[in-house]
This record gives structure tokens, sequence and C-alpha cells, in this order.
């Protein structure tokens, strides 16, 4: 476990937060960062947490290791989650180049396996090269989350995935969280069969929500949310490769849905009247955001990487760009937003 912020923790009264966590592969250990530094703050309570694919895994080891054991509990539980992964991944023969490690590029673009397999998912599809549907991920959930403390557990969970039938999302709450319900919300149907929840199969939730936040302003009592965004709204230049383009296309389409509900907040708030019910509620949402332009730099067969000094690289990012969210912010939460949303959603 890395050692706690040299920065002494603020002195500030108790402030309910809820938190909003974007999927994206392994990219998800910035966010294991970001919570790492956060859960070391006594005066931030979380309430709820909603999140999607690698996020939505996240808020479910945080949520069932605070249960088991407060603060730290969360902290060993998703260091566990994370070497898991990697230890996982340990002989996958998708890997750097000797060449990239030396030179300490993280990216798997020249890796023979990666190049191998992002051919073979744009002509056969996951049925016909995994036919029995074995995802490593299921052992790794099964031994480092426990379902059933996680159904009583006091942190909120709210976990997207998407319907394959309807293309609608469908937020699954904490005594609805299974394994199969977290793979299903990271299933990219183009790597891994439809995983069937209740007679309907799903993918991945990034396609509906990544995250929802429409529980987190109907369901919650906290007014601060928190959105901790691995997936770059904007990015410079226009995509040239067709690997480029590809990851493009997958940032716009998994930031669609979350751009919209940050409109929603937006819009409300110039109404000079949003009403007494579920209008004040999303005009009231105070929003943040903690994000790092070294994920704008990493590209989409990054996300594939799981070695441990990849993790650990992004943990630290993630828990850098919390401490500085903290300096800068810290005092805002419980006060005022401090997202601009019409900068960021400028255009749309």
């Amino acid at each position: 476990m890395p050692e706690r912020s040299a920065n002494a923790p603020l002195q500030r009264d108790r402030v309910l937060v809820d938190l909003a966590l974007q999927g994206g592969g392994a990219h998800g250990a910035f966010t294991w960062g970001v919570l790492d530094r956060l859960l070391e703050e006594p005066w931030l309570e979380i309430e709820a947490i909603s999140g999607t694919s690698a996020g939505a895994m996240n808020a479910a080891v945080l949520a069932d290791g605070h249960a088991a054991g407060g603060a730290e509990g969360a902290r060993e539980a998703l260091e566990r989650f994370w070497s898991a992964v990697s230890r996982a991944a340990m002989f996958s023969p998708i890997r750097r180049t000797p060449l990239d490690a030396l030179l300490g590029r993280w990216t798997l673009d020249a890796s023979p396996a990666f190049v191998a397999l992002d051919l073979a998912a744009r002509l056969v599809s996951p049925y016909q090269l995994n036919p029995a549907g074995i995802n490593p991920l299921t052992g790794i959930l099964a031994s480092v989350v426990d379902f059933d403390r996680l159904a009583r557990a006091p942190t909120r969970l709210f976990v997207t995935c998407t319907n394959v039938r309807t293309g609608q999302g469908r937020v699954f709450r904490n005594a609805e969280v299974t394994s199969d319900v977290l793979l299903a919300s990271a299933c990219l149907p183009q790597m891994f069969q439809a995983v069937e929840i209740g007679g309907e199969a799903y993918w991945d939730g990034g396609y509906s929500g990544n995250p929802t936040i429409t529980p987190l302003v109907r369901d919650c009592s906290s007014d601060d949310t928190i959105l901790v965004q691995i997936n770059p709204v904007e990015r410079p230049g226009v995509p040239r490769t067709a690997r480029e383009i590809n990851n493009r296309v997958n940032e716009v389409s998994f930031n669609a849905t979350l751009l919209k509900e940050l409109k929603m907040i937006d819009l409300l708030r110039e109404v000079a009247n949003p009403g007494d019910c579920e209008g004040a509620l999303w005009a009231r949402m105070r929003v943040h955001r903690i994000a790092s332009a070294a994920m704008t730099d990493l590209g989409y067969s990054s996300k594939l990487n799981a070695e441990w000094d990849f993790l650990l690289f992004l943990r630290d990012e993630g828990r850098q760009a919390a401490d500085a969210f903290l300096q800068a912010h810290g005092h805002d939460l419980g006060r005022r937003s401090t997202l601009d949303l019409q900068g960021l959603l400028e255009g749309v």
C-alpha cells in the first residue's frame, strides 16, 4: 500500500459526497489511486458510488472493503484487487515489446499478440474465439468481494449495464450486484460474450452511462458529486490512423450520455425556478472533477496493459490528481461546484 500523502489532511467538518467512476479497462487503476487518496481524508464520507466497467469494479471493491474494515479496509481491498488483476495477466502474451519497455512506453500497439487480437476482434466474434466464455475476472471478483456483505454495505452502489435487446441502460443496486453484474458492466462486445442476467443479455455500461449520474441525484442525500474521469472529453488534433480513429470514436460514444446528464444540471441551474421536485435536485447538485492530462497521452491499447508497473504508474497518477484536487478545492466541497460545466459543455 502506498504511503500516505505528505500533505496534512484538511481540517474540515464532515462532508457527504457521491462518487461517479468511469470505466476504461486497465486505466481504472488511475481511479484506484484517486480513491486511495480520498480514503485518507477522515472528513470525507462517501455516501454512494455510481460506476461503470472498471469504475463499477472499483466501486464494488471499495464498498465491500469499507463495510469490512472502514477506510483502511477499503484501501487494502483495492490493492488486493488490482494486484490480482496483474497476477492474472502475468503470463499473457499481450505485453509490451522489449523496445517499448526499454523506452518507458506503456503502449501495446507494437505487441504482436495485441495486433492479432485487435484484428481478430474485427473479423471473428467472441462466441467463436472464446466459446466457453472464460473471463479471468470471474475468479478475481469472487476472491476479493463478499457479495452477501456488499448487499448490506452502507455505501450505496449503482452499477450500469446496457441491455443488448433494448439498448437501454439498467442500474443495479447493492442487493442486485453479483460478479455477473460487474462482468456485464465491463463487457465489451468485441471481446466478450454478452452476460445474461435474469433472462436478459447485457453489454458494457459505457454505452448507456459512463457513469450514470441520475441515481446520485434522485436517490442520495449528498449534493456533491466527484466525477473521476479517465476518458478525455477533448483530445487535440484529428485522429489519422485506424486505431486512433477507433479510440476517439469509443471516447466520444462513452462520454455522450454523461455529457447529456451534466448538460441537464447546467440547464436547470439557469432556470429561475426549477421547482421543488426533481428539477430542484438536479439544479442544486454541485459537480467536481478529478482528472489528469496523463490519461490523454495514453492510447486505447494500454487499456489492456495489466503489467504491475503500469498499474502502479496509474495509481500514483491518480493519487497525485486527487491530492491536487484536495489542495485546490477541498474547502469547496459542500459549498460550491468546482467544475465549469459551461466551459466543458460549450457547443453541446
